[in-house]
């Protein structure tokens, strides 16, 4: 009987053994998982929800989180404006859920920051841009590799070359923020 019991015991013992090596290793697998994850990876998890963000030197934005590209979030914040954010600029951000989504697709994984500014110039819209100091309004006149050019003018005003008083170049990596209604 003794020794029955002492196999008894040896066997539960070997048993909570392999368990506990399981969760370990189970534990191990999750945890190297989400050292994978990308800032840009959760909140494309967010597409669709209201988030609040908060930039480096511009004030806090809450909207809507409608688009995510390879380096840039899209919000649809009130009174109709849009908000394009490179994911530099981002220093924290709120009310996110548990999700976290890859990319999809080769096209999606390369439409960014640069893509979506043409996009800006091509339709002509007048936009604020939050690069450093005080918020500048225009026109985005054309976009390179890693700047824009912007044609400034009052935000209420058409691009006209009479109403243009200035044409600045900023690096993109100085962006903070492209508001755009």
């Amino acid at each position: 009987m003794r020794l029955e019991a002492l196999f008894e015991d040896l066997e539960s013992q070997f048993e909570a053994m392999q368990d506990g090596d399981l969760y370990g290793e189970v534990a191990d697998r999750i945890r190297a998982e989400v050292g994978k994850i990308t800032v840009l990876d959760r909140l494309r998890g967010a597409v669709g929800t209201v988030v609040r963000v908060e930039l480096t030197l511009a004030d806090p934005v809450q909207g809507k989180l409608s688009r995510v590209g390879k380096d840039c979030l899209l919000l649809e914040a009130e009174r109709y404006e849009e908000w394009l954010i490179p994911d530099t600029a981002l220093t924290a951000v709120h009310q996110l859920g548990p999700w976290a989504e890859p990319a999809e697709g080769a096209v999606a994984a390369k439409l960014g920051l640069a893509h979506l500014l043409r996009g800006i110039a091509r339709d002509r819209s007048p936009v604020t841009l939050f690069c450093g100091g005080t918020p500048v309004t225009g026109t985005i006149d054309r976009v390179g590799a890693d700047f824009l050019e912007l044609a400034e003018h009052p935000l209420d005003a058409p691009r006209r070359r009479t109403e243009v008083y200035n044409t600045r170049l900023v690096p993109t990596r100085a962006l903070d923020a492209v508001r755009r209604r």
